[in-house]
């Protein structure tokens, strides 16, 4: 037998809502008789509660009663509210508040301004770290020439031969699969070097035992992360400057 279909799940709700309609009666008919004991501070009018711990008058003043009129039965002090509850003014004793039926009291004030802070943190965080972030960006490096391959000893005709220009069988190696050449090898290697910043060609260890096919490999794949904007190359006396291109500071 399904839920809807049982006669005692079907009654439950209409027995709930009995209860909540005579708990609301009964919350009603408390703190009408609570509050013949008091009267306004303002006009001496006679009071209504209209919230959790909140009361008004008909001449608008409006106040909160547990601690216009309830002392501590430990110390006879004044209460004090906190975020949840009430205490001594004196010793700081946790007390009851009899006006409140069976809620509790939530400081909407206390929490807008801990929300308040909360996001204020979050913001000055972001703030301090973009400016260590703008702090730490490299200068812009300043190139008074084109890079010059020539600078570079023997690299022209390398490229040359790798391309087909001058060997036959370096083109086929050089393209074949089990010539040893993985680009994306030689790219996880080269951003490795790159941690600190930048790093020179020359200063690349090979991954190839040929050290003449090595340095035309990472001179490809160096092509292919410029064109992909992972590295800016710049000519650096007779060498090559690597730099990575940090996209968080640099953008």
């Amino acid at each position: 037998m399904s839920g809807l279909q049982n006669p005692l799940l079907r009654g439950i709700s209409g027995v709930k809502a009995r209860i909540n309609e005579f708990k609301g009666k009964a919350k009603k008919f408390y703190f009408r008789v609570l509050l013949t004991q008091y009267e306004c501070p303002s006009c001496g009018g006679e009071l209504t509660m209209t919230g959790k711990s909140w009361c008004s008058c008909s001449c608008g003043h409006a106040f909160d009663p547990t601690l216009a009129f309830q002392r501590s039965n430990c110390c006879d002090a004044k209460l004090m509210r906190k975020t949840f509850h009430y205490a001594c003014s004196k010793c700081g004793k946790t007390i009851p508040s009899r006006f409140l039926f069976d809620e509790r009291i939530f400081d909407k004030a206390y929490f807008r301004d801990m929300v308040r802070e909360s996001r204020a943190r979050a913001k000055r965080k972001r703030e301090e770290i973009k400016r260590l972030l703008a702090e730490s960006r490299s200068g812009a490096l300043t190139l008074t020439e084109d890079p010059n391959l020539e600078a570079i000893p023997g690299l022209v005709q390398d490229l040359n031969d790798f391309v087909g220009a001058g060997s036959a069988q370096m083109l086929g190696l050089a393209f074949n699969a089990d010539g040893g050449f993985r680009m994306e090898d030689y790219r996880k290697h080269i951003l490795s070097l790159l941690d600190p910043g930048e790093v020179c060609f020359s200063d690349i260890t090979p991954l190839a035992d040929d050290n003449r096919l090595d340095r035309v490999w990472r001179f490809v794949t160096l092509i292919f992360m410029q064109n992909d904007n992972e590295v800016r190359l710049g000519q650096y006396g007779s060498d090559l400057l690597i730099e990575r291109i940090n996209h968080e500071t640099d953008g």
